[in-house]
């Protein structure tokens, strides 16, 4: 099996990388980086997908000088040490991975080794470990810079109850947001609904409109009559307590919040509604109970113009990180040319932004952030929003 694993390996590397690595090279001119992915089991298509986008990216930088050498992390991490003690047998000292954060730890064993996570689970460098993707702390920091664009006096940040409540938390704390109210919400959608309608004082504003309308009725005026036909058009009488709202989630679970953001009567139009990065998600062009909502996120014209092009190649949409890994090759290489090599993670800590697919990002005093773009959902398109 092991054997039939590689043979795919150097099959994909021969068939679609003129780079092609070889564990016999010596040369010390060259620039070695293992890349450590799924490439068995139930995620090794994401392990493919990762070396095809590295190869696009050799191919943009056409330097032979560039040997790259896979080594199988398994569906689980469960081949991991093994693979980094074959990096270190074999003078490799970058590496590309993995893609989860879970085992963090037993990458920080590997001291003589650098790796560049795609993982998005921090912005610090830690140890040996630099993790680029589109981490928590740079959303919040595009995020809050938009709010207080926007001079919105009353947040209410909204995320859910689950294993990376902490880490959502934690991030918060960094911010310092002011005048910012924190709500946990359940991914049930029933209790969901409930705590929506106690964070909007919906069943109050409800009442008010249903006395409102009472009291119209009995009367014969004209002001008063117009204003009753406005408000049968209407679910609630009244605001809300806050002006801007933050809601931390993605995919089905963030359909959901909207849902019930749209059925407690919170306007789009008074209410600023921000979002994490959602990756240009199109099944939210679909979602029509919020029609205009923001987010921070990458570079949304280089975002298209990547998958557009590996789409030309291997005939297929790439996942998100694929253009991660993309990234992850130019700025190896940027280090590689400003250092001549590459002797520890300090060699990524650079005092200036560099430049990548995703967009500008700075490495520096052990911390990686990203400057992401605010990005809207207005009918039916993403459209930047330039402040």
């Amino acid at each position: 099996m092991k054997k039939f694993i590689l043979l795919i390996l150097y099959y994909l590397l021969l068939s679609f990388n003129t780079y092609v690595f070889s564990a016999e090279d010596k040369n010390q001119d060259l620039l070695k980086i293992g890349v450590l992915a799924p490439f068995s089991g139930e995620l090794k298509e994401l392990g493919e997908e990762i070396l095809y986008s590295i190869n696009i990216a050799l191919h943009d930088l056409g330097n032979p000088k560039i040997k790259i050498f896979p080594e199988d992390s398994g569906s689980k991490n469960e081949k991991m040490v093994k693979a980094c003690e074959k990096f270190q047998d074999n003078g490799i000292k970058i590496i590309i991975g993995p893609v989860e954060s879970k085992l963090t730890n037993k990458l920080f064993g590997c001291q003589n080794l650098i790796f560049l996570s795609l993982s998005n689970m921090s912005s610090s460098i830690n140890k040996n470990v630099l993790m680029l993707g589109i981490n928590l702390e740079s959303q919040l920091l595009s995020i809050k810079s938009f709010i207080k664009q926007k001079k919105r006096k009353k947040t209410v940040i909204l995320f859910p109850k689950n294993d990376y409540t902490k880490h959502i938390e934690k991030n918060i704390s960094l911010m310092n947001f002011s005048n910012t109210k924190i709500y946990k919400y359940d991914q049930d959608p029933e209790k969901l609904t409930k705590q929506i309608e106690k964070l909007t004082n919906y069943k109050q504003r409800k009442i008010n409109l249903d006395s409102r309308i009472k009291k119209l009725e009995e009367s014969d005026d004209p002001k008063d009559l117009k204003e009753l036909s406005k408000l049968k058009q209407k679910y609630t009488l009244g605001k809300v307590n806050f002006d801007s709202i933050i809601i931390l989630d993605f995919g089905d679970s963030l359909k959901s919040v909207l849902t019930s953001l749209a059925y407690t009567d919170v306007s789009d139009e008074e209410i600023l509604i921000i979002t994490g990065n959602q990756w240009f998600d199109q099944s939210l062009l679909e979602e029509t109970s919020i029609k205009n909502f923001y987010f921070p996120s990458v570079n949304y014209k280089n975002f298209k113009i990547f998958n557009d092009n590996f789409y030309k190649i291997y005939n297929y949409r790439p996942t998100e990180i694929s253009i991660l890994s993309y990234d992850a090759i130019g700025l190896i290489y940027y280090a590689w040319k400003r250092s001549g090599e590459i002797k520890s993670i300090n060699n990524f800590n650079f005092k200036k932004d560099i430049k990548g697919k995703v967009g500008k990002f700075n490495i520096s005093e052990n911390k990686v952030i990203q400057k992401l773009r605010i990005y809207k959902i207005y009918d039916g398109n993403f459209t930047e929003y330039n402040f």
